[in-house]
């Protein structure tokens, strides 16, 4: 699905940018090669940012002796 119409940036895009260490829309962008447009997917994928990362396992404390 597209979050992006001006730079057709795809959900999928978003979640690889994520994997890649995107924490905020503009990071996707600049992942993406390109800035945003018109602004109004700046919420889409700001929703996108939180539920990806929402969803992202914790990491596991590692013990030390």
């Amino acid at each position: 699905m597209y979050l992006c119409l001006c730079n057709a940036i795809s959900d999928a895009q978003v979640e690889h940018a994520v994997r890649e260490g995107a924490r905020r829309p503009r990071d996707v962008y600049a992942r993406c090669g390109c800035r945003a447009q018109c602004g109004r997917c700046t919420a889409a994928i700001l929703g996108a940012l939180r539920g990806l990362s929402a969803a992202a396992p914790a990491p596991h404390a590692t013990q030390t002796r």
